[in-house]
């Protein structure tokens, strides 16, 4: 394991204008999606909240809590903790493999704030000034960050002036999450951490609501803070394209030179045979997850037609900006998620509807070639009927009477030979009656023995069955 080759982490905020920080999510900021997150230039990244006192107490938990590489850096490991020597234990265990150490003083789960850990923290200005006064006395590295992530109290005067005893005490930078410590889904206040950021002059990070790169910009400009904590999701990209592919297909499907014969033809290759055994589970998933999106899109669109944004949104007019347009991108993703579940339908619908109308159609064309074969025979016979009744009333003397006998004499031969085979299947009937009328009378016979037989053989049982009586 190598240690940080770098001079120091607080060198990209004063080489960037804004940082992209992958913020310390639970379950998730692994080395795995570290390793993830960086290839999508990702300035800095944390490690998921650790409880100090375990990682200090369970070499289990060192080993599976904090894992990392030489490539894994930038690198702030997150800790949670309520006493200073704890969090210095800690850190001194991870310095050599990390670039910076953060103190949680933002969670609010009650299992963290019961246990004095987290949000709890922001109302301790004094406990959480020595936590990072000890940890900046006991950890050699001069260049080794320490910083803070908070929520905002609802007296925001509180969380200035806990952040200027931190900034006193020699913290690194603080990130502020925009929204106090009861609130879950509500419109972050980005006003409040403009004022933190006015307040102080170490550097500030934003947090919350930050899902799209261009959320980043107009955050920044917002609140002017020095970085943002990124999540690069590609949820509503991956829904918009394949709404576009249903778009396509459909379209394709509705080419009116292609006929619904040769659709059937072409969904019936081999090659389709694989995805026919699961379309009916594939079509449900896809259903079942458009939903989903749906739904998600329809909270996104109702958290944001909040009206009332709070007192402390009249500091900042380009707030209720920010909030339209919040907005109008939940608005659009409900829209796209709404006409991809649709279209998804309709195309399901469509190649249901070919099928049917290929088959409608082959049906069709048999009978239509059965009727044209049947007027053709009947047209050949009026044909013939025609010209016998021509010869007939026409003709004169014996040649006249000659050729209507020729015509009579095949007419004849023909009903000959027809009676012929209409004898030949009555005899064919005939003889399979007479042997199944055999075979009934011999199933008969054996039936009347089998009873006779079984008769005498409950003869004989009476007189045993009066004996034991």
């Amino acid at each position: 394991m190598k240690t940080s080759n770098q001079n120091s982490v607080m060198s990209i905020f004063e080489e960037q204008n804004v940082v992209k920080i992958c913020a310390p999510m639970v379950r998730y900021s692994k080395l795995a999606f570290r390793s993830l997150v960086r290839k999508y230039n990702c300035d800095i990244c944390f490690t998921p909240m650790i409880v100090a006192s375990d990682f200090v107490r369970s070499i289990k938990a060192r080993d599976s809590e904090f894992t990392t590489n030489e490539c894994d850096r930038p690198l702030i490991v997150q800790f949670a903790a309520h006493d200073s020597q704890t969090l210095v234990d800690a850190t001194c265990a991870v310095a050599p493999f990390s670039d910076g150490v953060d103190l949680n003083c933002g969670c609010p789960q009650r299992w963290a704030m019961s246990a004095g850990y987290g949000a709890c923290l922001i109302n301790k200005p004094e406990l959480v000034k020595d936590m990072i006064r000890h940890v900046k006395n006991q950890v050699a590295n001069p260049n080794y960050t320490t910083s803070i992530k908070i929520r905002i109290h609802n007296d925001l005067r509180k969380t200035v002036d806990l952040c200027q005893k931190v900034e006193s005490a020699g913290v690194s930078w603080i990130t502020v999450h925009g929204r106090t410590s009861e609130e879950r889904h509500q419109p972050v206040h980005y006003d409040a951490i403009k004022t933190i950021k006015d307040s102080v002059s170490i550097p500030v990070i934003a947090n919350g609501d930050i899902k799209y790169p261009r959320d980043v910009e107009s955050i920044h400009q917002l609140t002017g803070v020095n970085g943002e904590p990124f999540f690069m999701t590609l949820q509503w990209t991956a829904v918009a394209l394949f709404l576009y592919m249903e778009i396509g297909v459909l379209v394709i499907l509705c080419l009116p030179f292609i006929s619904a014969k040769r659709w059937q033809k072409i969904l019936n290759l081999k090659i389709w045979s694989p995805v026919a055994r699961f379309w009916n589970k594939v079509f449900l998933t896809m259903i079942i997850i458009l939903i989903v999106l749906f739904l998600d899109a329809v909270r996104e669109v109702r958290k944001y037609s909040v009206k009332n944004l709070g007192t402390d949104a009249k500091l900042l007019p380009n707030m209720h900006d920010h909030m339209h347009m919040k907005l109008f991108r939940a608005q659009r993703n409900l829209y796209i998620s709404g006409f991809a579940v649709f279209l998804w339908l309709v195309m399901k619908r469509v190649i249901t509807l070919i099928n049917q109308l290929a088959s409608v159609s082959g049906t069709t064309a048999a009978l239509q070639a059965q009727a044209d074969t049947a007027n053709k025979t009947a047209k050949k016979y009026m044909e013939d009927n025609e010209l016998l009744k021509k010869t007939l009333m026409e003709g004169s003397g014996d040649a006249a009477t000659a050729e209507g006998m020729e015509l009579l004499k095949k007419e004849v031969e023909k009903l000959k030979e027809e009676l012929k085979a209409s004898e030949h299947v009555l005899k064919k009937s005939e003889c399979d009656a007479v042997a199944l009328k055999k075979q009934t009378d011999s199933l008969a016979k054996e039936y009347d023995k089998l009873l006779q037989e079984h008769q005498v053989l409950q003869n004989a049982q009476s007189p045993v069955n009066k004996k034991e009586d």
